[in-house]
């Protein structure tokens, strides 16, 4: 019987070429091996090992906490489930911001450990050298600008960015960012009309998150996307699933079966018997 082809694996390139086609690129988040396969079956183009994690996965209430040591698990298990997707990795706050030199020492320990394929990091002219210090080395990079969640204290919590006159300061990051060699950047709870205008004059693809459908592209948090968080979600979140409620469900049918002897069955125990 001969063996199923392996699936063509996406590269940085691909996103240069998605954009000028017109194809528009999809990413979720993943923090395990067994979304990461899922999500990769089902062609997302994408996969982000987020500092998101902090919030959905280690339950902080913001994303600063988490470490360098808490994320490298997670992106290692995702990377080796997925064989299609590209597969990114947050570098988490205070692991990159002081020096260029810092930026490389974290992004090296997550190429080597993980076997990830870029590395992700906030910020736009401020971290410029950071980018052109990785990818001159040869560390592709996601840049991200607009909202960016580990600087959430100092922009006053969760605020739309580059509206009115600051859009001139995004597209200044965004175009920093390009520059600098990254091959995508995120975008972050912008404008629709803004995110459209910066994504025209960038030459590398834009993923929004909140940022319209002008982006090359689009990313959600796999949990917001799917319902298994609960409460109050971003209005740019759109619910494809209730997870949540599935997987209470099943729970409560569990706690009936065991409480009530009907788990385990007959046919679920194992008989005294050698084969």
């Amino acid at each position: 019987m001969s063996q199923p082809e392996p699936r063509k694996r996406i590269r940085t390139r691909h996103f240069a070429q998605a954009k000028a086609a017109g194809h528009k690129i999809t990413a979720l988040t993943s923090y395990d091996a067994l979304t990461a396969a899922i999500f990769d079956a089902a062609d997302v183009d994408l996969l982000l090992v987020g500092d998101s994690a902090a919030n959905v996965v280690l339950g902080y209430q913001t994303t600063l906490p988490i470490t360098t040591d808490e994320l490298i698990p997670m992106a290692r298990a995702v990377a080796s489930a997925a064989q299609r997707a590209l597969v990114v990795a947050d570098l988490p706050f205070g692991s990159y911001e002081n020096s260029p030199e810092q930026a490389w020492q974290t992004a090296s320990r997550f190429m080597k450990e993980t076997n990830v394929a870029a590395v992700k990091l906030e910020g736009g002219e401020r971290m410029a050298a950071q980018i052109r210090r990785l990818t001159e080395s040869g560390i592709p990079v996601c840049g991200h600008v607009g909202f960016t969640p580990q600087s959430e204290h100092g922009l006053g919590g969760h605020v739309v960015q580059g509206r009115g006159a600051a859009e001139a300061q995004l597209l200044a990051d965004a175009l920093a960012v390009e520059r600098a060699g990254a091959f995508a950047v995120v975008l972050e709870m912008v404008p629709a009309d803004v995110a459209q205008r910066v994504t025209e004059q960038l030459q590398i693809p834009t993923i929004g998150i909140g940022a319209g459908a002008g982006c090359d592209g689009q990313i959600l948090v796999w949990q917001d996307a799917f319902g298994l968080t609960t409460g109050r979600t971003p209005r740019f979140v759109r619910r494809y699933a209730d997870l949540a409620g599935v997987l209470g469900e099943a729970a409560r049918h569990y706690v009936d079966d065991v409480r009530s002897g009907a788990y385990p069955s007959e046919a679920e125990n194992y008989e005294n018997t050698q084969q």
